[in-house]
């Protein structure tokens, strides 16, 4: 049943996102929430994970007096949409507690909300949240008053005694990780904030226990994926970065310029490409031959484009895909590869003529970074009765998968040669 079936008629669902932390444990001054992944700030992904789920009305972003400006030109720049930014407290405590403030006294501000039935609170920096888990706790918590995801301890927890000795051990079976996202009947979390010690307000973490201590509210846990970490630590925001470079490199699409050569070396990328990529997750690969189709691509969210002219100088066909690029915003939030390909088919021309021609596509590349699309040139020598030709296929296959999994954007406008 669609989540949408599964919540109709109900109150609003709401999501709390705190994002007051500085980051200590990162060892950045930057705090992690802000910490750039592909050149866009962390929090941002998190936002669009909850952003692009439907059915939740509003997302208060939780931040510190002096990060509310930042924050609100990150919502401007990347276009997000039902956020109200929120002033935290000196604790992750007190940053909820404000949050949720801001429903039910919402009326008495200029930007009123709809008091929620269920609000979400969720880390600013687990931006893999996914919508099947943010379901299961929120129908979870319409049932039994609260919920949260949990996960399976990966190390055994001891405790030490005071002189710094074993003291014991916990049985690692009978214990989980407490994870988010977390989901609450608002009236319960409200009330049990309400209700709450300065001291568990200062140095407590864990929701579901204040809704258990404060309103005998027993949580439902439900088990979650791997996705659901938390990033903490440097290391934690290569991982992140990579993982967000594989999800865009799922999809390619390739296009030509209409001239015989580039049609037939398209198909043949098209097929040797599938291979090439097979390690990728539910790769597809699109052939298209005009800007409708094109269009049509942009709904799958594709962020990898393949442009074959027959022409080698001529970059024309280049710049109208990446106008069709910039009219649809697809790179506004993740950079756009673009990879130029010029077949080089004339017996006559050597490959450094051909490369002079195209020296210009340098500075072509440096301007269009500008928009957050990442070109690369690809220069082939195509011969269609070359017996050597699925080599030369095969090669310019395997450039390209690396262009599109690296992403490097210190290798723009390079005229690379299959």
């Amino acid at each position: 049943m669609a989540a949408e079936n599964l919540l109709s008629g109900a109150a609003p669902v709401a999501a709390v996102l705190p994002a007051g932390g500085s980051g200590e444990r990162l060892g950045s001054t930057t705090p992690k929430q802000f910490c750039a992944l592909l050149g866009r700030p962390l929090i941002s992904y998190t936002v669009r994970a909850l952003e692009r789920v439907n059915w939740i009305s509003d997302i208060v972003v939780v931040v510190s007096l002096e990060n509310i400006e930042t924050m609100k030109s990150i919502i401007k720049k990347y276009g997000h949409k039902r956020i109200t930014v929120v002033e935290g407290g000196m604790t992750r405590h007190r940053s909820i507690f404000n949050g949720l403030k801001i429903f039910p006294e919402s009326t008495l501000s200029s930007c009123p909300l709809q008091k929620p039935e269920v609000v979400i609170i969720h880390d600013a920096v687990r931006p893999f949240v996914e919508e099947d888990i943010l379901l299961k706790v929120v129908l979870a918590a319409k049932e039994h008053g609260a919920a949260g995801a949990i996960r399976p301890l990966v190390s055994t927890v001891v405790a030490s005694s005071a002189d710094g000795s074993l003291d014991h051990s916990l049985e690692r079976v009978r214990y989980r990780a407490s994870e988010m996202p977390q989901a609450f009947l608002f009236d319960i979390i409200y009330q049990a904030y309400h209700q709450c010690s300065d001291y568990d307000l200062d140095y407590g973490t864990e929701c579901l226990q204040l809704a258990l201590k404060y309103s005998k509210t027993n949580a439902k846990l439900i088990e979650g994926s791997p996705d659901l970490w938390k990033v903490t630590y440097k290391r934690d925001l290569y991982a992140a970065e990579s993982i967000i470079k594989d999800n865009l490199s799922q999809q390619v699409c390739v296009t030509t310029d209409m001239k015989e050569d580039a049609v037939q070396f398209g198909f043949l990328l098209h097929k040797t490409l599938k291979s090439e990529v097979k390690q990728v997750k539910d790769i597809s690969v699109f052939l298209y031959k005009n800007d409708n189709h094109l269009q049509n691509t942009f709904s799958g969210q594709c962020y990898n484009f393949i442009c074959i002219n027959a022409e080698k100088s001529d970059i024309k066909e280049t710049q109208q895909l990446i106008d069709i690029l910039e009219n649809a915003k697809i790179s506004v939030l993740h950079p756009v590869v673009l990879i130029s390909v010029h077949l080089n088919v004339s017996e006559n021309m050597s490959f450094s003529s051909g490369m002079e021609e195209l020296a210009g596509i340098k500075e072509f590349a440096r301007e269009v970074k500008k928009k957050n699309i990442l070109v690369y040139g690809l220069l082939i020598h195509y011969n269609k009765d070359d017996p050597k030709l699925q080599e030369t296929i095969n090669s310019a296959a395997a450039i390209i998968s690396a262009l599109i999994k690296d992403r490097n954007p210190e290798l723009i406008g390079q005229l690379l040669v299959a």
